[in-house]
């Protein structure tokens, strides 16, 4: 496979339990506030809004919300969930800034679609994604990132934050970062949002409690499926998704996350340093790649095809990280064997 399409499948195939505690469903119930006018003015007090208008779209009526740093279309009526998107959003960002060790601005707002249900999702995918739509009406419980948007339908609270948190980051970096991002590492970075919690109006993000990749890691351990890291680093999802099974592709995701974890966190963050110093060349455009590979890690208009991932990704871990594979790899189980320590898995048949 050349090139693979950015999305994030939810598949709720395995259940995940820290400690003995389980999992509690939050119902929000909230009054009917009726037409757009009602919910304009539900929202005009939230500290992130800065306008509200109504939208008119063929897909369902609904409202352009306008923050800082985003604009978000939606046909959302959950009266309580709708005013938590803006505060997550503006949340999301400030956490993104705070990857790097250096803040940066924009001027020009993110543009996310949160539609209320499938059907408007799916008539406004068959739209927007032409003449490549019928690839991304295959994604069952989900979202994508296309053409500088985030589009995704209500699948429930938790989750529907969960998606917007991972695909907004793959939208931050795209605009900002002048060298795309290898796939295990943009990957890796964006399954550090997928667990945010409410907190006072706006969302803090937890990547230690996203169980359920911190299980499926467990998963690979237990199955002896964990990459060597000279492997992982040069591999695409979609290489992934086009010869393995669906166990492979979560494998791969669970170790992304875990790795990019492991290079901030492993030995009192002995690593974090390096980290930081690959993230600032790839925002800044100053890994050292010949003219050829500058131009494909640049310009994002050339497909990045898996070759191209494999050798420009291979060049700059061992550049910034190092290239002591074996005493890494060995770290990184160790590493595994701790975050997953209190996380039991129960697979449902």
């Amino acid at each position: 496979m050349s090139c693979y399409l950015r999305f994030i499948f939810v598949l709720p195939l395995i259940m995940f339990i820290i400690g003995c505690g389980g999992a509690k469903k939050s119902a929000d119930t909230a009054s009917n506030l009726g037409s757009n006018g009602g919910l304009q003015k539900y929202l005009e007090n939230e500290p992130s809004v800065k306008s509200v208008q109504s939208w008119p779209s063929k897909f369902g009526e609904g409202l352009i919300i306008r923050t800082a740093h985003y604009e978000i279309y939606t046909t959302l009526k959950e009266p309580l969930m709708l005013r938590q998107v803006p505060g997550f959003m503006e949340s999301a960002y400030k956490a993104y800034q705070n990857q790097l060790t250096e803040k940066i601005e924009t001027e020009t707002l993110f543009k996310v679609y949160l539609f209320a249900d499938r059907t408007q999702w799916d008539d406004f995918t068959k739209d927007f994604t032409a003449p490549d739509s019928a690839i991304y009406l295959k994604i069952t419980r989900g979202a994508y990132y296309l053409n500088g948007s985030c589009v995704a339908y209500n699948i429930g609270r938790q989750q529907t934050f969960s998606v917007l948190g991972h695909e907004a980051w793959h939208q931050f970096s795209s605009r900002y970062f002048r060298y795309r991002l290898p796939s295990w590492l943009d990957e890796g970075i964006a399954m550090q949002y997928e667990t945010p919690q409410y907190k006072g109006g706006f969302f803090e993000f937890a990547p230690e409690r996203n169980l359920n990749r911190i299980g499926t890691l467990k998963l690979a351990m237990a199955d002896g499926k964990i990459l060597p890291m000279q492997t992982l680093i040069t591999l695409n999802p979609g290489q992934v998704i086009m010869n393995g099974s669906d166990s492979d592709t979560a494998y791969f995701y669970a170790q992304a996350y875990a790795t990019v974890r492991f290079l901030r966190e492993s030995n009192y963050g002995k690593r974090q340093v390096k980290y930081n110093n690959m993230l600032l060349g790839g925002l800044h455009g100053t890994w050292p790649l010949d003219g050829n590979a500058s131009s494909i890690a640049s310009d994002r208009n050339i497909p990045m095809t898996a070759w191209n991932n494999a050798g420009i990704s291979s060049a700059i871990f061992q550049q910034y990280i190092g290239s002591d594979f074996e005493a890494m790899n060995h770290e990184f189980m160790t590493f595994g064997k701790k975050i997953t320590k209190n996380v039991h898995v129960s697979v449902k048949k």
